[in-house]
């Protein structure tokens, strides 16, 4: 009877985590407490509510949320900062990490600075923008002048 209960209330505390939450973290675990509950409500002896509970929330998992992730939540829009990744730069003030100093301008804005690889680089430079970090871009020097083909 305890073990019948306890598979209830793990049931019950999965899917309210579920409701909770809304993002597929808990539902696995529910669909396994409730093939569990069963086998308990059958007589079934404890070894085999646990392995039906391992074995029923991991094939929900891999069987499931593939399948969410591709279906739910599939759209996500650029902010106007993920674009500028990618992006090619003109410095226009010296970006030297050490002393905390840079700046380069992206699609007409003036973006601060820092070099990926801890390189000084100085004014004038082309660069490509690798990453966001805050307010700050993370760039790496051009190889050749006429294009950032790194």
């Amino acid at each position: 009877m305890m073990y019948k209960l306890i598979w209830l209330a793990l049931l019950i505390l999965f899917a309210v985590g579920e409701a909770v939450s809304v993002g597929l973290t808990s539902i696995w675990f529910a669909a396994g407490s409730l093939v569990a509950l069963v086998a308990a409500l059958l007589g079934g002896p404890l070894w085999l509510q646990i392995v039906l509970f391992i074995l029923v929330s991991a094939l929900c998992l891999l069987a499931i949320r593939p399948l969410a992730r591709k279906y739910l939540n599939n759209h996500v829009e650029a902010t106007n900062a993920d674009r500028v990744i990618g992006s090619d730069a003109r410095v226009t003030e010296e970006i030297d990490n050490l002393r905390g100093k840079g700046a380069v301008v992206v699609g007409g804005i003036t973006w601060t600075a820092r070099s990926e690889n801890d390189a000084v680089i100085p004014v004038g430079a082309l660069v490509k923008v690798r990453r966001i970090e805050g307010v700050k871009v993370f760039v790496e020097l051009c190889k050749e002048e006429t294009a950032c083909q790194i």
